[in-house]
């Protein structure tokens, strides 16, 4: 059974300082208010959603890695996966990039309109078998496949971004060496790089270019 747990505030990856797979969560107890808003709300699975598409996207990631992204999101262990779910997780995640890599709101509406007319199935809601509050799930049950699970509730939470803010819920990293995705519907000015690795590495590639500049 799939049961995702909290993510502290203070590993969630609203800063540009915030790695690919963050560092694993404190789970709260089940029932507190406040631990279902941080469980289920959208900007925590669309975050969980980005990590996803950007381990899944390096070269031939391993089950392990991809698991370890999960744990840091709070699933519960044991985190089982195969080849053959990971292979099929990355079809998954080629699909959500395109919902990253829309420029304007009406581009990401469009994608993830098809994503869910042909991957998600009716609204519904669960418990997880009374394990947590009521919540609404787009994948069939909840031993759905992985890819499946990972498409259905990914849309659902970009989804709601998109209806929350009217603008597209993330991008693609500005920086032209690198691919990650991320979330920008977060406090402080709209980023255009995943990291501020990338826009530093960015800026002085810039200040090079200029005439009279450093070799």
């Amino acid at each position: 059974m799939r049961y995702i747990r909290p993510v502290t505030a203070a590993h969630g990856p609203a800063g540009p300082d915030t790695p690919a797979t963050p560092a694993p969560a404190t789970p709260a107890p089940v029932g507190r208010a406040g631990d279902w808003v941080t469980r289920h709300s959208a900007p925590t699975t669309a975050a969980r959603t980005a990590a996803l598409v950007n381990v899944l996207a390096q070269d031939d990631p391993t089950p392990e890695a991809v698991a370890a992204v999960l744990r840091a999101y709070g699933e519960a262990h044991p985190v089982e996966l195969t080849e053959r779910d990971v292979a099929r997780m990355r079809t998954a995640a080629d699909l959500l990039r395109e919902v990253f890599a829309a420029e304007h709101v009406d581009g990401a509406a469009a994608a993830l309109d098809r994503l869910l007319r042909e991957h998600a199935g009716p609204l519904r809601l669960t418990t997880h078998g009374g394990t947590g509050p009521w919540h609404p799930h787009l994948d069939r049950d909840d031993d759905a496949p992985w890819d499946e699970w990972l498409l259905a509730s990914s849309c659902l939470a970009l989804t709601v971004l998109v209806w929350n803010h009217q603008r597209p819920p993330g991008r693609t990293c500005a920086s032209p060496t690198c691919r990650n995705v991320f979330v920008t519907q977060g406090p402080g000015p709209e980023r255009r790089y995943c990291s501020r690795r990338c826009a530093t590495r960015e800026r002085v590639a810039a200040h090079r270019r200029r005439p009279g500049g450093p070799a």
